[in-house]
């Protein structure tokens, strides 16, 4: 398997942060960097500390995580590699934004912050690759207040399905099929509700014929109506859900 082939500095050409640099800036990277793998359930970075090294996820998948003032788990989402993370941390040397855990095992490469920030400063395709990850947090996070402001669980449940299936649809055949990450209770952490509030929202969707649930797998049957509860606030006939 191609997961299974030791890894090279041409992993680091997969990176799109990396994806522009030639074959030289490539090596040199490769050789600077420090490798380590992480198992499943391990942190690699806890929110708020150092960010001194850029962690370059070559293979594997973490979630990102934050705690609230009053102790509630929020998750930000997941993400697989090959990518690199957290690099907003890296630009405004204030610490980790989140907690990075491990959610398969993962092959991961630490570059120093002072190369990091040298490649933004050198590299136009670097600069403009950062700009606009920054750029997609900013409205990323201004969707996020909006929604947890405004609209009640079961919308926010179906628009996260419709993102969710049209991130991995790729002109695949059949209905579309989305996993849940993990645990019900991650899914309510990244919609920012309760677990019991996620399976109430999910039954209603089932009942009425939207989706279909197979253990960690949704099976979306009805993308149009869930397009419509996901923008009328979900308040067809349930009227709105409180968190």
């Amino acid at each position: 398997m191609a997961g299974d082939e030791p890894l090279t500095w041409r992993a680091l050409g997969a990176v799109p942060l990396f994806a522009s640099l030639p074959e030289a800036r490539l090596r040199e990277l490769w050789a600077a960097s420090v490798p380590r793998g992480h198992p499943v359930g391990s942190v690699l970075r806890s929110a708020g500390a150092p960010a001194d090294h850029l962690l370059v996820l070559l293979r594997g998948r973490v979630a990102a995580t934050g705690t609230t003032g009053g102790g509630r788990v929020v998750r930000y989402g997941q993400w697989d590699g090959p990518c690199a993370l957290d690099k907003v941390a890296l630009l405004d040397g204030r610490g980790h934004t989140a907690t990075f855990t491990a959610l398969t095992f993962c092959a991961v490469r630490s570059v120093r912050r002072d190369r990091f920030l040298g490649l933004v400063d050198d590299t136009a395709a670097v600069r403009a690759h950062v700009f606009a990850v920054l750029a997609r947090q900013a409205r990323a996070q201004q969707q996020r207040l909006t929604e947890t402001a405004t609209l009640p669980a079961e919308a926010r449940l179906a628009g996260w399905l419709l993102a969710q299936a049209a991130a991995l649809a790729r002109g695949a055949p059949g209905p579309a099929r989305v996993r849940i990450p993990g645990t019900q209770q991650a899914l309510a952490d990244t919609l920012g509700v309760t677990r019991v509030t996620v399976n109430r929202a999910l039954a209603r969707l089932r009942r009425d014929g939207l989706i279909r649930v197979e253990g960690d797998c949704v099976h979306l049957l009805a993308p149009e109506s869930l397009a419509l509860r996901a923008g009328d606030g979900g308040e067809h006939r349930n009227g709105a859900q409180g968190l």
